[in-house]
């Protein structure tokens, strides 16, 4: 028989790889999945970064998450109900253009390193 259905109290989450301007909360980790949530600030802008092998979603439960990402000059909104599905290896960044904090349940699947933090692309904002 495997492990035992747990519960990981809101309490229980720990900090995790930091990228500035976010703050990820880990609820647990295995060999090939992350899951956790992240709050962004208002008016923060992240560094930018990528998730390694990983295939990373996020669930917005408030707020507005701004994504940017390599190789466009465009971003992308999301707001409370939508998913951001994250492909492996792309380079990206999160902002919060609102004045209320943004929050996000993250999945990431692959068994890579959670958070590659990285220079800014060539062409960035």
């Amino acid at each position: 028989m495997g492990q035992p259905i747990r519960v990981i109290r809101a309490g229980e989450l720990v900090a995790a790889d930091p990228t500035s301007g976010m703050l990820r909360m880990r609820a647990f980790e295995l060999p090939i999945l992350w899951a956790g949530k992240v709050i962004t600030d208002p008016g923060a802008i992240s560094g930018w970064h990528h998730h390694d092998k990983n295939e990373s979603s996020l669930y917005i439960v408030s707020g507005v998450l701004r994504m940017e990402f390599e190789g466009s000059d465009e971003y992308l909104d999301a707001v409370a109900g939508d998913f951001i599905h994250v492909p492996a290896f792309t380079v990206h960044r999160e902002s919060n253009p609102t004045s209320e904090p943004s929050l996000a349940i993250i999945a990431r699947a692959g068994g890579g390193i959670p958070t590659v933090n990285v220079n800014p692309p060539e062409r960035s904002h």
